[in-house]
């Protein structure tokens, strides 16, 4: 199946794809999943010599990584539950554990650009804004704990006269400019890394869609046209599989997230929105976010649907929001418009944990998924070689398991948000 109608397909710079799996291989580690997770892990893997193959059930970045908003923040929406959970593993070393874990993924993502020379529109600075003065203190509080922690180099507060030296929009009454936080081509840093892997000697497959794991010694996935033997296995599919569902049902719901972008436009008046090339999202629970592309489109996103069920009409549910943010844009064209599956947590802390000795699983990032996908697959590949500290601080977590299917745990989801939507627009 090709990619979906998005920015990042039509834009995307490596369309050569990935051969499909056929044939019987035997490897050390079996991947599932062509997204952040796998790939990343993949690479990780592949850097230290192991030999891995990796099955896609589309093609590379299909999912959720390929058509996300390609904002990388220091945002962790688990942040107080990851503390609490940790601290039982760790002690107090949990705060500051927690808080290193929101730039590493960054760290990781900027070596690995310059390590192998991928183009991705990196680019540098992000606009967390204000539509409430109770937005603006919770901002003031997350300064003060930043410069505390070093970041007077990276961060600043806006107030209202000041935002507009970064956006043409009059609706915000403040925000906090973090100069660190990054935001990217999606699609392209995932199939370049990718590419990176199979050049250290990991096999990628596309279109190749695992249908049954023969757990055991050494287990065995089998696709329609082939299968792989390996050591060890990663099920990295996020919202997108349903495999081993005895065991991982009730965990994992998936939320719909749209975007779109609009037409070129312009050298000039992309300038005039947005001077300085910042990505932007909103305080609210359920939030607005918005960058530029390298094209000049305004990519803008929002409006989650927890329900898990793809919008009907992306372009017409998104565009007030934009026009209201950018009246300057009323009526502009809108060339593409599209949505993907993230995978929810009810407490926001990504799950990951073994189905057995051999079988590792990562998931669930809540809508925080590029950083945290690089930093989990660095964890994950350090606990498939052997060093699985990391790798048990977040297996030791306490989750919640809803014991429904996935439509109606999505629907129970979706009514909790919806509270939350309601209580964003209650706050002064």
């Amino acid at each position: 199946m090709t990619h979906t109608n998005s920015y990042y397909a039509a834009t995307a710079r490596d369309k050569r794809g990935f051969s499909e799996l056929e044939g019987d291989l035997d490897v050390d580690v079996a991947i599932i999943g062509g997204g952040f997770t796998g790939v990343a892990t993949a690479l990780e893997l592949a850097e230290r010599g192991i030999k891995v193959a990796l099955c896609e059930a589309h093609q590379i970045g299909w999912g959720a990584s390929g058509r996300n908003g390609g904002q990388i923040t220091g945002s962790l929406s688990g942040d107080t539950a990851m503390e609490r959970e940790f601290r039982r593993q760790i002690g107090d070393e949990a705060v500051d554990y927690v808080w290193n874990l929101r730039w590493r993924g960054h760290d990781i993502i900027k070596s690995r650009i310059d390590k192998y020379a991928i183009a991705c529109d990196l680019a540098f600075g992000h606009l967390q804004t204000a539509l409430k003065p109770r937005h603006l203190a919770d901002l003031e509080q997350t300064f003060k704990t930043g410069i505390a922690r070093g970041m007077g180099g990276d961060l600043r507060m806006l107030n209202a006269s000041e935002i507009s030296e970064f956006l043409a929009t009059d609706i915000y009454v403040g925000g906090l400019l973090n100069k660190r936080n990054m935001h990217i081509h999606s699609l392209d840093l995932c199939v370049a890394e990718a590419r990176a892997a199979e050049t250290l000697g990991a096999m990628i497959f596309e279109n190749s869609k695992v249908e049954n794991i023969e757990h055991g010694k050494r287990s065995r996935i089998v696709t329609e046209k082939g299968s792989i033997s390996a050591e060890k296995i990663l099920i990295a599919g996020n919202a997108y599989h349903l495999l081993n569902q005895k065991q991982l049902a009730g965990k994992l719901f998936p939320a719909s997230l749209a975007n779109m972008a609009t037409a070129t436009l312009g050298a000039d008046l992309a300038y005039e929105l947005n001077p300085k090339n910042v990505a932007v999202y909103d305080s609210r629970f359920v939030l607005d976010y918005y960058r530029l592309t390298a094209d000049n489109r305004l990519m803008f996103g929002g409006g989650t649907n927890y329900s898990g069920r793809d919008s009907t009409d992306i372009a017409a549910e998104l565009r007030p929001a934009m026009e209201r943010t950018f009246p300057q844009l009323k009526g502009v064209k809108i060339d593409f418009s599209w949505a993907g599956l993230d995978g929810i947590i009810l407490n926001r802390i990504p799950q990951v944990g073994r189905l057995n000795p051999n079988t590792f699983f990562v998931q669930g990032y809540s809508g925080h998924g590029i950083g945290l996908s690089h930093i989990l697959a660095e964890v994950t590949a350090k606990a498939i070689t052997g060093d699985d500290h990391e790798f048990s601080i977040f297996e030791g977590a306490r989750h919640w398991t809803l014991p429904v299917g996935r439509g109606l745990g999505s629907l129970m989801v979706a009514v909790g948000m919806a509270y939350y939507r309601a209580k964003d627009s209650l706050i002064r």
